[in-house]
């Protein structure tokens, strides 16, 4: 499919708020705003990105479809599950000696990705409403079992999949709609009242919003199942009205969009070596600005070609970069040399 500034630049916000919130989680507890832009970012961005991967997915559902994924996503996170535990290891976090199949932080993506593309199978050939009420409602009963958690990442797989699966039956088409003034006007309405209810009931367990944990653990054990479904449309207006903002014009950074799966696997690295040293203390506006400018620079620095030819490797499983930077270097030496 054919590159999309808006995707790209999408991508690009997205995973930058990825890595801020990631980047501010420990201080929520030492400042209501903070919480409250915290959990705001955590209603949307993790639902737009999942339903961006979906809306690229191609559904094949054959036996070389489902091994190239294989390839793609389940070898990189062994490969980075194992290089984590010893990073962790390293750097004396706790819990670092994990199962292989309990994914370490930010992991779990790479696993439920896969699952999601062989859901995909079976759904796509349901119709779009009607499998998208089945994945809801199996995301709303999966709470209830208390065993479906983050092992194999089971409970995020069901519980976000909808998102996935509402990407993949959308076109551009549908998508572009949102660009509308009347919605990008009512958007404006939502993430204010959003932002504002979470800052009155600042108390608002974040684990709702991480899709992890069962009913029981976030203390809703009749009511969960009601709970989560006004998760699913806060979420969902909350997604819509980001995407709305979302420039369809290519910027100096639309390029990265293309980059954004290096930037996740890898600024865990940054982002724990910074919690376990205590590096960072947010005091006034300036360090919280700060913050979000040490954010940037990592999404650039990770998105660098020099970062990615080297990661490639283990992140795509080939050295094509390598290869073109050796050959253009050649081929500029016998330039030189004729």
């Amino acid at each position: 499919m054919e590159r999309n500034a808006f995707f790209d630049n999408a991508k690009v916000i997205l995973i930058f708020l990825v890595v801020f919130g990631h980047l501010i989680q420990p201080f929520v507890s030492e400042s209501r705003e903070i919480n409250t832009l915290y959990m705001w970012m955590y209603t949307f961005h993790m639902p737009a990105f999942i339903f961006l991967a979906g809306f690229f997915a191609k559904g094949l559902g054959n036996v070389k479809y489902i091994s190239n994924l294989a390839k793609k996503l389940l070898l990189p996170y062994l490969i980075f599950q194992i290089l984590y535990t010893v990073f962790y290891f390293y750097i004396g976090k706790a819990n670092w000696q994990t199962g292989l199949f309990y994914p370490h932080w930010s992991l779990w993506f790479l696993f439920s990705l896969f699952c999601w593309h062989v859901l995909l199978y079976w759904f796509k050939k349901i119709p779009a409403v009607l499998s998208l009420v089945i994945a809801i409602g199996i995301g709303v009963v999966v709470g209830y079992f208390g065993d479906i958690g983050h092992t194999f990442s089971l409970s995020r797989t069901f519980v976000f999949f909808p998102f996935f699966l509402v990407g993949y039956w959308l076109t551009k088409e549908h998508v572009l709609l949102l660009k509308r003034k009347s919605v990008k006007i009512g958007s404006i309405l939502v993430m204010v009242v959003v932002a504002g209810a979470i800052y009155i009931a600042p108390d608002f367990n974040s684990g709702w919003l991480l899709a992890s944990k069962s009913y029981g653990q976030l203390g809703m054990t009749e009511f969960g199942g009601l709970a989560r479904f006004l998760v699913y449309m806060t979420s969902s207006v909350m997604a819509i009205s980001i995407l709305a903002w979302i420039p369809q014009t290519k910027t100096v950074f639309t390029r990265l969009g293309s980059r954004t799966l290096y930037v996740y696997l890898l600024h865990g690295f940054f982002i724990q070596f910074f919690r376990e040293s205590g590096l960072f203390q947010v005091n006034n506006l300036l360090d919280f600005v700060g913050l979000a400018v040490i954010s940037a620079a990592i999404v650039l620095v990770l998105s660098s070609k020099p970062v990615l030819s080297i990661w490639q490797p283990f992140i795509e499983g080939k050295i094509s970069m390598v290869k073109n930077a050796f050959l253009s270097k050649n081929n500029k030496e016998g330039n030189v040399n004729t």
